[in-house]
């Protein structure tokens, strides 16, 4: 058992060695053991430096030479590099939170390392000067934490040390946390079974009776992911990481955003990670009645003469079509055929009474033909898989459709109700 934290201080000290080393000056003050890894292009020679950047394309680039490759290459280098020597170091349970500090390329490179090389829950920060923008590509499904610079990283002066102060005291307290947790096997012992919930705010009334079922009557924790691109795709990183024993995917309106062009889809990849992982998996066909785009302005001219609604001022959703629903079931098809590992432990759940608040009959996306080309197109599609389809004349919302999908979750989970 550990008694002292050890933070991994990671940058290009070629270009940043001064602030850095405040940092790890700031860091240090609070009983914290600090690795500190060089992923500059050019070499620097400094005793602060635990891992220099020679040793680090040594040991595990296989002495690649970075010396006449662009700017862009070698941040793909040093950030494949740094990924493999972070991981190994997790592997070995002897660093408890990693940051970095600098511009948009040092960002981008330790942003890589922390997204590849470790887990939700592992403190990761950086101190960056984009912070304060469009933070989506850095942080995509993981949880770092940015904190603005306000000023660039180029020099010491008070605002910057302050900002450097404030982080180095955050990463060193968020060591001990992470430590402290991991010593606590008492903890461990009595850990609830970990059970994933996809959610929009067309089906949290189902959504929140599901939480509210599960954790009431069984010993269950349930995280509940908002379906809006990065919640899907951090969901489906929990699973390959290990950190969910179930789903119940009740809404994948992302992947209607993958089909025509939505601001919130989760890429290519979804439904796989359940699929693959042989957890017990409940499907549902939450709010893909619907495309999400931000103001109405910002929708594409080739459906302007689509059926759109104003969620509110700054997302506008679109009805999908009989024959976008048709993709749409092709896609789910598609996925669960080529990547379930056990199709007992899946079941896909039609609610026929309607996909969402909206799409209920006499709702504002009410549409008979396009619901049942989408559910025809999945029973059809799913005929000699092994994987059941429940056809159920419920609509999604109904606090007894969200109790039954619940219980068949429980019931392919094998927990027994913790109510005598």
């Amino acid at each position: 058992m550990l008694s002292r934290p050890c933070v991994v201080l990671i940058g290009t000290c070629d270009t940043k060695l001064e602030e850095l080393c405040y940092l790890r000056a700031e860091i240090a003050r609070n009983g914290v053991d600090i690795i500190f890894i060089d992923v500059g292009r050019n070499l620097t020679q400094h005793e602060a430096i635990t891992i220099g950047q020679d040793r680090l394309l040594q040991q595990y680039g296989d002495g690649i030479d970075i010396g006449g490759m662009p700017r862009g290459d070698v941040i793909k280098a040093m950030a494949a590099c740094a990924t493999k020597a972070v991981k190994d170091m997790h592997e070995q349970e002897c660093i408890h939170a990693i940051i970095s500090a600098g511009g948009s390329g040092g960002t981008s490179l330790a942003a890589k390392v922390m997204r590849n090389a470790l887990p939700i829950g592992f403190p990761k920060m950086i101190v960056s000067t984009v912070a304060s923008g469009d933070t989506g590509p850095i942080v995509k499904e993981t949880d770092i934490t940015l904190m603005n610079s306000i000023v660039d990283v180029a020099g010491l002066n008070k605002i910057m040390r302050r900002v450097l102060g404030n982080a180095g005291y955050a990463i060193a307290a968020m060591s001990h946390a992470y430590l402290a947790a991991a010593n606590d096997t008492a903890q461990e012992k009595t850990e609830k079974k970990r059970v994933g919930i996809t959610m929009f705010g067309v089906t949290t009334p189902a959504a929140d009776a599901i939480r509210n079922y599960l954790e009431t009557n069984y010993d269950i924790e349930t995280y509940i992911f908002h379906a809006t691109g990065h919640g899907g795709k951090a969901m489906e990183r929990l699973i390959r990481e290990g950190g969910l024993d179930a789903v119940i995917d009740l809404t994948v309106t992302e992947i209607c955003d993958h089909i025509t062009g939505g601001v919130m889809s989760a890429g290519p990849r979804r439904l796989e990670a359940a699929a693959e992982a042989g957890i017990p998996n409940i499907i549902s066909l939450g709010a893909t009645d619907m495309t999400n785009f931000g103001p109405r302005s910002s929708v594409p001219e080739r459906y302007s003469s689509r059926k759109l609604y104003e969620h509110n001022s700054v997302v506008t959703l679109m009805r999908t079509s009989k024959d976008e629903a048709q993709q749409i079931g092709a896609f789910i098809v598609d996925k669960l055929s080529k990547h379930t590992k056990d199709a007992n432990t899946i079941q896909v759940w039609l609610p026929t009474g309607g996909i969402s608040l909206l799409a209920v009959p006499d709702g504002p996306f009410a549409d008979e033909e396009a619901d049942t080309t989408l559910f025809r197109s999945i029973k059809d599609g799913l005929v000699g898989t092994g994987i059941e389809v429940v056809e159920d004349k419920r609509a999604i919302n109904e606090e007894s459709f969200a109790h039954d999908i619940a219980e068949a979750l429980v019931m392919k989970m094998g927990i027994p109700c913790k109510i005598a």
